[in-house]
């Protein structure tokens, strides 16, 4: 039975980028289904490094404290030689904190964990993902798009503003649109496995047979469960036993030893890796974020932290042009993510290369702290000095203290939805206040007070500067004290125009 226009989004696929939209539309009010075709939610640890941006962003949407109570760090590598001896090494070559950067090291935290805590969020924002139901196809038109569903109640159909495919690797939404996902694969076949083990200690990830792509194996202990993740090359071809006794044989052929038992297995895959990135992620009024738009090896830790962000960068802005921008602000998107995208893949590659000879470190090029817009068409930016920030790059953090003499964050002013406008040593406040934007002046007689020079070390700003953040914690526009007047048309463009 065809129903009217009921919510403004249809999102499908409940892993971690659908639940990251769900819950940046559910803040802003704005109306949506998430579906997911799966009877019940993933139970497997594939992603399960959260880079210090993706933190950032888990701040922002309340749920930081959470992911590092159900988490962990990473352990050292302890890697084995063929006289039974090993060497313990560090994987995550992290830096300092400091107030620009609060988070400098990626957190374990396996992906059904990570996308259980997402989802007790989005119950506490009062929605939840409808399992066991199925997108079948979809038209759109101008007005919208029309979507045939099945659940276990029948078929359905339903219109809405917009489609988002969220429905990775295999997405039906990118085959329906018919949008090219050209790459490769990469000839690389490999086993993952979450099981309860014994024969090995949990305070070092166990490595066995670096460089040797026949018997490499190794096993990490996953932080916040009992569990051991076990992953391994297998030949491209041929049956692989993936049970418990199965991988117990894997594991003695590949240690040389017989104490190592795996009594369980939770979750298991067989994949071939590949890397591939679709050609668009908008068509009409339907996008792909997620694996839907891109597929990579696991290396590096890159996927899931995309993926969030993708989500996390589409959010506001369909509820901005619900709100009244202007539909181009949705082309956006893909202006800005689909570049990340492209430029992960080929780390993910990279790293994968230096895996397969033994080389697992990481340092600062993993941490995704540094991915910036600046060709974004809402990127301005007319103040220039040496060392100054510029517009597209992320809005670093920084601790000021209030006119009332508390102590604040940067990032504490920044969370929620809003735009913020910083005004530093301004005159005058000349910009007028308006719906959805946070204005700040941060001088000495100001609501805010630099008295560290945390702020100035992090942005470098002329005396005069205006500084408008986005919601998703990038720099949406740099401007100089005579060209305040750009805010205007600009704060328009963007969906913040007086009202």
């Amino acid at each position: 039975m065809e129903q009217p226009i009921g919510v403004d989004v249809l999102i499908c696929g409940a892993g971690a980028a659908g639940l990251t939209l769900a819950i940046e539309l559910a803040r802003r009010g704005v109306s949506f289904r998430l579906i997911e075709k799966m009877a019940v939610p993933f139970a497997g640890s594939r992603g399960k490094g959260i880079q210090p941006r993706t933190q950032e962003i888990f701040e922002d949407l309340g749920i930081l404290d959470r992911i590092v109570a159900v988490g962990g760090a990473y352990p050292n590598e302890r890697r084995y030689h063929a006289d039974g001896s090993y060497t313990d090494g560090v994987i995550v070559a992290g830096h300092n904190a400091s107030p620009a950067e609060p988070y400098h090291l990626p957190l374990m935290v396996p992906q059904f964990l990570t996308e259980a805590v997402l989802r007790e969020r989005l119950l506490e924002l009062g929605h939840r993902p409808h399992y066991d139901c199925e997108l079948l196809g979809f038209e759109q038109d101008q007005d919208g798009v029309t979507a045939h569903l099945r659940s276990d109640t029948g078929r359905q159909t339903l219109k809405v503003r917009w489609l988002i495919g969220a429905d990775g690797g295999r997405s039906l939404v990118r085959h329906a649109l018919a949008v090219d996902f050209p790459g490769k694969t990469l000839g690389v076949r490999a086993v993952v496995a979450d099981v309860m083990l014994t024969g090995l200690t949990r305070d070092a990830w166990h490595r066995f047979g670096d460089g040797d792509m026949r018997q490499q194996i190794s096993f990490c202990p996953l932080a916040g469960t009992e569990m051991f993740q076990i992953q391994g090359p297998i030949p491209l071809d041929g049956e692989i036993d993936l049970s418990a006794a199965g991988l117990t044989s894997l594991a003695a052929a590949r240690t040389g030893r017989d104490d190592i038992c795996i009594h369980s297995v939770s979750w298991s895959s067989a994949y071939v890796m590949n890397a591939r990135l679709a050609d668009r992620y908008r068509v009409g009024r339907v996008f792909l974020v997620g694996d839907a738009a891109h597929i990579h090896p696991p290396t590096g830790g890159q996927g899931l932290n995309t993926s969030v962000q993708d989500a996390y960068n589409l959010g506001w802005k369909i509820a901005a042009v619900i709100d009244g921008a202007a539909d181009a602000l949705l082309d956006s998107y893909e202006q800005e993510r689909r570049p990340v995208a492209a430029e992960m893949l080929g780390l993910a590659n990279k790293l994968l290369v230096d895996q397969q000879r033994g080389e697992m470190r990481r340092g600062r090029e993993v941490q995704q702290l540094d991915i910036a817009y600046p060709a974004s068409s809402i990127a301005l930016c007319t103040a220039h000095q040496p060392s100054m920030l510029t517009a597209g790059q992320r809005a670093p953090d920084a601790p000021l203290r209030g006119a009332g003499g508390q102590v604040t964050r940067l990032f504490h002013l920044f969370q929620g939805t809003h735009w913020t406008l910083l005004a530093y040593e301004a005159a005058h406040m000349i910009v007028p206040p308006r719906p959805g934007l946070h204005i700040h002046q941060i001088k000495q007689s100001g609501d805010l007070v630099d008295d560290q020079g945390d702020f100035h070390a992090a942005y470098r700003p002329a005396n005069g500067t205006w500084i408008l953040v986005r919601p998703d914690g990038y720099l949406g526009a740099i401007v100089a004290a005579e060209q305040v007047v750009l805010l205007e048309p600009y704060m328009v463009q963007v969906g913040l125009g007086l009202s």
